[in-house]
This record gives structure tokens, C-alpha cells and sequence, in this order.
């Protein structure tokens, strides 16, 4: 399903439709350069889910933890990891099958660690900040 987002204006619409497409997939992988608007999308997601925290890139934390009013969102950026091992080490089996909603950045640092079921977006910026939305569940 491929979603066209214009503007920041219409993320709140883009969320609400990744959550619908996703049906029961909580696991959420985000591909796309550098820049191409995977932080903000992840905010816009979280908010449509109800969280009322600050949602940031966890470059640094590698994983950041919002609460919802029924759990908890886990944010995941995989940049800076030199290898698989590192993820292995923090223990992200306990976040990846806890239940909660888990947004993963840059996933690809990680392929041998990915579930099985997961919805994969794409992002891609096409021109004057228009970007188009790719999401396939697997």
C-alpha cells in the first residue's frame, strides 16, 4: 500500500492508516535514507497512539520508551550499531516480543534478529519535501 504524504499536516492521516493496514503487527521496521523522515513519521504514530510523551531519535539510547495508557511504545534507532551483538547484548528479545508496539530504525544493522511477522515502511523523498509512504506486512 503506498501512501502519499505532502506535508506535515497530513501525518496524523498517514498514521492513523499505517495503524490500520498493520492489522495485529505491532513490530514496525522503517527503511529510507538519511533525512528521509523516519523520526517524524515514528512521532506521528505514537501520538495517533496516545502517547503523550516526547518522542526523539534515539541515535544515542539506541532505544527510547514511551508510555501509552494501556502500555508502552518502544522506539529503536539501529544507526550507530557496529554489529548484531550489540542488539543481542541490550536484550531486544524483550522488547520485540513483549506485545508492545516496537518503531525500528534502520533494521537493516540487525537482519538476522528480525521477527517473523513485522510491517515494513518504506520511505522515500521524492521532491519539495513530498515523500511517499510504502507499507507491506509481512
Amino acid at each position: 500500500m503506498l501512501i502519499t504524504v505532502q506535508s506535515l499536516a497530513e501525518l496524523p492521516a498517514a498514521a492513523e492508516a499505517i495503524i490500520a493496514h498493520a492489522g495485529n503487527n505491532r513490530i514496525f521496521l522503517f527503511y529510507g535514507d538519511m533525512g528521509a523522515g523516519k523520526t517524524t513519521l515514528i512521532k506521528s504514530l505514537c501520538s495517533f497512539l496516545g502517547t503523550e510523551d516526547t518522542v526523539t531519535s534515539p541515535t544515542f539510547a539506541i532505544v527510547n520508551e514511551y508510555q501509552r495508557p494501556e502500555d508502552k511504545i518502544y522506539h529503536f534507532d539501529f544507526y550507530r550499531l557496529k554489529d548484531q551483538t550489540e542488539a543481542l547484548d541490550m536484550g531486544y528479545e524483550e522488547y520485540f516480543y513483549a506485545g508492545a508496539y516496537c518503531f525500528i530504525e534502520w533494521p537493516e544493522k540487525i537482519p538476522d534478529l528480525l521477527p517473523d511477522h513485522y510491517t515494513r515502511i518504506s520511505i522515500k523523498a521524492v521532491n519539495n519535501g513530498l515523500r511517499e509512504v510504502n507499507m507491506e506486512n509481512v
